[in-house]
């Protein structure tokens, strides 16, 4: 029996509601208002007392509104044709939808009932299955989306009866399941998840033992991050947070990318919907779009919503990883999300924490990281999520609570800095502040080892050192001017912009420049440490900074060249001549 109430306090969008029967947390319920009906969900419970935060504006909301409650969380719909669709932070179709403008109370279908799908069997009559297992796949553009037991199931069934290869809808019932207790159930393509839960369904979660690629030199190089693993871009306004992400979502080594874009400006996420279906996807040739599912809940849309974006675009994630795909989660700007919970937390009169945002905020953060991962399936197949979200903290302050609590759950941390982004050095990657706890793990160490080179670790670590000195020559030669310091400081300085021409900037609009492969990477940093090693004896620091720009244009071109090409091998070639030629 559903729980009923009326409203008693309004406060914008969170409501007291007295209810007359039992209600939990997290439960979904409407308020009416007139003919419409508001979505809220109940986030705490005091006797009779239910506050709940409504997702849409409240305007003319009054005391004495009638509520019903579900009985239910706010939950993802997950199935066939989650990809190349646009929602927001509700699972609300956003291309169905009427008008300009999100109504009031208006909420759509995530997926299409009369869509054929070409159903091919996995499971057979007499089979035991329990959660997450495979039944049957569709083909969803080319990716093999699995049909699967619902995630909702406890204990083993035995299949029944399942359809023959063919076209159904998705709500057609695909196989038939017997319980331990003989009670038949029907299964269908779709099924039902509350995104505040993390959806198990699989034998273990390891520690992640490979690389994902991302095409990003200082990344890649720098600070690698781990398929399955979770890292933070944090930087001021302008310095190329958005980019990264698009750079990183159009060519990481991941099967489906889901995008989250969590109260950002209505102009940048225009963007991210008339760019993404024009991007050909570089591994496959096809649209990027075809294996994208964007979550946008801009800035405009209702502040409530936007918590919920992030946690839908991480259950649509889980799903897919269920089925054994590798899966890459942004999510653009996390700060946003921790904005609407401390929203939330004010108007409920709770204890603040430091700048005013909740006590626990740290701690749901952590959960929500804990929630990416690399697992093994019960069939022994892997699946990953890798979550990447972008911090915005205000004023470029990196010691605020969003990106400190970030810091502690995050294992990489890139640090996009205002001061390289002033100098057009992009990304605005800071490489000393940035790090990659992932290197510390053997198995990384081990894997590197293999795909890259024997030593790789060693040569990275070597190249962060040369950033590091050239920095403190930098700081000595600002100080007591080009004359006051001895050659090898400016020969140091020299050296460490050498590393960061060349390496760590990158062309995000260049064809070639703008995705570098682990080959071309090595290569690269190999043929730049080698320079770096050399003695040189300059005259003047004139000569020095002449000598040093001439390569650093040379090894430039060599970016700009299809790797090992005709044009490649030429600027080799006058590279090799400089260096033998020397300083003289």
């Amino acid at each position: 029996m559903k729980s009923t109430g009326k409203v008693t306090g309004i406060v914008s969008n969170l409501v007291t509601v007295e209810t007359n029967g039992p209600v939990s947390q997290n439960e979904i319920c409407y308020i009416k208002v007139g003919d419409t009906k508001l979505m809220a969900e109940v986030i705490k419970v005091n006797g009779k007392n239910a506050a709940v935060q409504v997702f849409e504006s409240t305007r003319g909301l009054k005391n004495g509104n009638e509520v019903e409650f579900e009985d239910k969380m706010l939950e993802a719909t997950l199935g066939p044709g989650l990809l190349s669709s646009c929602y927001d932070g509700l699972q609300n179709d956003l291309t169905t939808m009427t008008g300009v403008f999100l109504k009031r109370g208006e909420y759509t279908d995530p997926l299409n009932h009369e869509k054929l799908w070409d159903f091919t069997p996995l499971a057979k009559a007499g089979d035991r299955v329990s959660a997450a297992d495979w039944l049957g796949e569709v083909k969803e553009g080319w990716l093999p989306h699995k049909i699967m037991v619902p995630f909702s199931f406890k204990g083993e069934y035995t299949v029944k009866s399942i359809v023959s290869a063919g076209q159904y809808n998705i709500d057609k019932t695909i196989a038939v399941l017997t319980g331990e207790d003989g009670e038949d159930v029907n299964v269908t393509m779709t099924q039902k998840w509350p995104v505040k839960v993390a959806i198990k369904g699989y034998k273990e979660k390891p520690r992640p033992s490979r690389i994902m690629e991302t095409g990003v030199r200082v990344i890649d190089t720098l600070n690698p991050i781990a398929e399955g693993g979770t890292g933070f871009i944090p930087g001021p306004f302008g310095c190329g947070k958005t980019v990264l992400q698009h750079a990183i979502a159009k060519q990481g080594d991941a099967e489906v990318i889901v995008m989250a874009a969590c109260g950002e400006r209505a102009n940048e996420v225009v963007e991210i919907f008339t760019e993404f279906p024009e991007l050909i996807d570089p591994h496959t040739g096809r649209h990027l779009m075809e294996r994208t599912t964007i979550i946008c809940n801009t800035s405009n849309m209702p502040v409530a919503a936007r918590e919920a974006s992030v946690y839908t675009a991480m259950t649509i994630c889980e799903y897919y990883r269920a089925m054994g795909l590798k899966v890459l989660l942004l999510a653009d700007s996390t700060s946003r999300w921790a904005q609407a919970l401390r929203e939330m937390s004010n108007r409920m009169e709770e204890l603040p924490g430091a700048d005013a945002f909740p006590v626990d905020l740290s701690a749901i953060i952590s959960s929500f990281y804990a929630r990416a991962g690399m697992v093994i399936l019960n069939n022994g197949q892997t699946g990953s999520v890798t979550f990447i979200g972008t911090v915005s903290p205000a004023g470029g302050n990196l010691k605020e609570p969003v990106t400190e609590s970030t810091k502690k759950a995050a294992r990489c941390f890139y640090a996009l800095e205002q001061n390289r982004a002033d100098k057009k050095r992009y990304p605005a990657v800071n490489p000393i502040d940035s790090y990659s706890k992932y290197l510390e793990y053997p198995e990384i160490r081990e894997y590197l080892s293999e795909k890259v080179t024997e030593g790789w670790v060693e040569m990275v670590e070597k190249t962060k050192n040369i950033i590091r000195k050239g920095k403190d020559a930098n700081e000595q030669i600002n100080i007591l001017g080009d004359d006051g310091v001895p050659m090898t400081y400016h020969e140091m300085f020299w050296k460490s912009e050498l590393v960061d021409f060349v390496i760590l900037q990158q062309d995000a609009f260049d064809a070639i420049d703008s995705v570098t492969s682990m080959e071309r990477q090595e290569y690269m940093l190999r043929l730049v440490l080698g320079i770096c090693d050399r003695d040189f004896t300059f005259e003047d620091y004139e000569k020095c900074r002449n000598y040093f720009k001439e390569l650093i244009n040379v090894l430039r071109q060599m970016n700009y060249s299809e790797f090992k090409s005709e044009n490649f091998e030429k600027f080799h070639q006058q590279l090799d001549n400089l260096l033998n030629n020397g300083n003289d």
